[in-house]
């Protein structure tokens, strides 16, 4: 199921309607929820063995809607059916006149689905290299996202080499473009170091690359897993030995609740820490499917043990220990009489991070609450005043003060984080650094014409003329923070409201 509904962008659900939700059908909307999928129909069957109770569908239908509350579906559509005889399914059925909704298959094709295969930014595993002679060589694979046209700038991962598309080696003759789900045999301008299982992917917004990630895992196999045994790992067409770190909790299907587990058993759903021996080109998968969709395969069997979905990529230690202290930060925190967390401000330069971030301190202050500014700015001065504005020095960039941050709260302190940090991916590995529970991300949002009319440094402009390479905003992306703690409009709040705001929201999740 997991690897067949990876592509599909609606599922139906089918419940028993003389048995109601079950356990199984937990799992399969879990899994269908970590899979990405919006659209869902629920489709109550054998409706005609329960004499077609209005009760009892509605029963049922209430039943999951409580259970879906912690899912991330969009749409749900409930359909009571008898599929023997085609009631509701395919016929509209006389004996439920208290049901006006569509039939099943009306609701099918009528759901707006999704153009996240086109929309997104290109990639394309390199399945087979073409060389019929010295003189030819062609990359062929099947492009999984966006589009690629003659003259595009490309880049190759693991290796980070970049070169340009030359052109198209197709049968049907010469052509300049193509786009998700084309097959095609790429020439290129440079003769560059690529091989099956290498991921193509655009630099404007490139794949990223790592040998540690953080995954959603489905066990497929009646053995369980054992956490340190190589499996093959297969992303894409690249086949690369892995090892399970660690099994961070188990999610309890009736629940959804996490739950300490030390193995995953048949059907178990868990988050792990995963180790590849080589780095991998990926990319998280609720941002790309194909390119964040896994699966496991034993190196001895052949058999597919697993599936998963890649969450996001991790910062890898080797050969150092970590030294416990007698003195925590139980310890550090009681003297100080306070709770040490982060309060991560992310927005466009001239949003009003740094203005709200020292109105935060100064109001936290006067309450006698010990904190701390780390300002995208200040940081660049010292710490990290050897990394440029690359995606590459940014993401460096935003794991560094995450370390910082984190030593922050572990001194029992409240630390302030005013850094743009555009990439959703970062500001997960910050929050995986510092801890989802310590961890409260606010959006300062404001629209492009105010921050460019905020911009004494006229940085914006300066970027537009081409003379600030990799400013964000203009040539570098910010991504939208698709699940902030908090969202503050600067551009129509005051200060001191945005903080009053900030506080609530503190005060009321505890952190205060």
């Amino acid at each position: 199921m997991v690897t067949g509904a990876s592509t599909a962008e609606m599922a139906v659900v089918l419940i028993d309607a003389r048995k109601g939700v079950l356990t199984q059908t937990r799992r399969h909307s879990l899994l269908v929820d970590l899979l990405g999928i919006k659209n869902i129909i629920v489709a109550i069957n054998k409706i005609d063995l329960i004499d077609y109770s209005q009760e009892v569908f509605d029963g049922i239908s209430q039943q999951y809607l409580e259970f879906a509350k912690s899912l991330h579906f969009e749409s749900i559509h409930f359909v009571p059916i008898c599929a023997l005889t085609g009631e509701n399914l395919t016929l509209s059925s006389t004996n439920t006149p208290w049901y006006a909704g569509p039939r099943l298959i009306e609701i099918a094709e009528t759901v707006a689905v999704g153009t996240q295969d086109l929309s997104g930014a290109f990639r394309m595993s390199v399945q087979s290299v073409s060389r019929p002679n010295s003189d030819f060589r062609g990359y062929m694979g099947t492009i999984a996202s966006g589009e690629i046209s003659v003259g595009d700038q490309i880049r190759v991962n693991p290796s980070g080499m970049e070169t340009r598309v030359k052109g198209f080696a197709d049968f049907d003759g010469p052509r300049h473009s193509a786009s998700a789900g084309e097959s095609v045999c790429l020439l290129l301008e440079d003769e560059v170091d690529i091989s099956r299982g290498d991921l193509l992917s655009s630099v404007v917004d490139p794949a990223l690359v790592s040998d540690h990630v953080e995954v959603h895992l489905v066990w497929l196999a009646e053995e369980a897993m054992i956490p340190q045994r190589s499996y093959l790992l297969k992303i894409g067409s690249k086949e690369v030995r892995a090892h399970i770190d660690r099994l961070k909790y188990r999610i309890d299907i009736n629940s959804n609740e996490h739950v300490s587990a030390v193995t995953l058993g048949l059907n178990d759903i868990g988050i792990c820490n995963i180790s590849t021996v080589t780095p991998i080109g990926l990319d998280p998968y609720d941002l790309n499917r194909s390119t964040g969709a896994f699966v496991l395969i034993d190196r001895i069997t052949n058999r597919t043990v697993g599936a998963g979905m890649i969450r996001h990529s991790l910062r890898r230690s080797e050969n150092v220990q970590w030294q416990e202290l007698t003195v925590g930060r139980e310890q550090r925190e009681l003297m100080n009489e306070q709770k040490g967390f982060v309060v991560w401000l992310t927005g466009l330069s001239g949003s009003g991070k740094s203005t709200i971030a020292n109105a935060l301190e100064v109001m936290l202050h006067q309450r006698k609450i010990r904190t701390f500014v780390l300002d995208g700015d200040n940081v660049r001065h010292g710490l990290n005043a050897d990394l440029g504005f690359t995606e590459t020095d940014r993401a460096e960039n935003i794991r560094r003060v995450a370390e910082v941050a984190k030593l922050f709260v572990d001194a029992g302190m409240v630390t302030i984080v005013s850094f743009i940090s555009p990439f959703e991916a970062e500001r997960s590995l910050a929050k995986e650094i510092i801890g989802e529970s310590d961890f409260f991300e606010v959006f300062v949002d404001a629209p492009m014409v105010v921050v460019e009319k905020r911009d004494t440094k006229g940085l914006y402009a300066k970027a537009r003329a081409g003379l600030l390479p990799n400013f964000t905003g203009v040539d570098s992306p910010y991504e939208i923070p698709t699940n902030p703690n908090l969202r503050v409009e600067s551009s129509v709040s005051s200060v001191v409201e945005c903080i009053d705001q900030i506080v609530a929201e503190l005060v009321r999740n505890s952190f205060l």
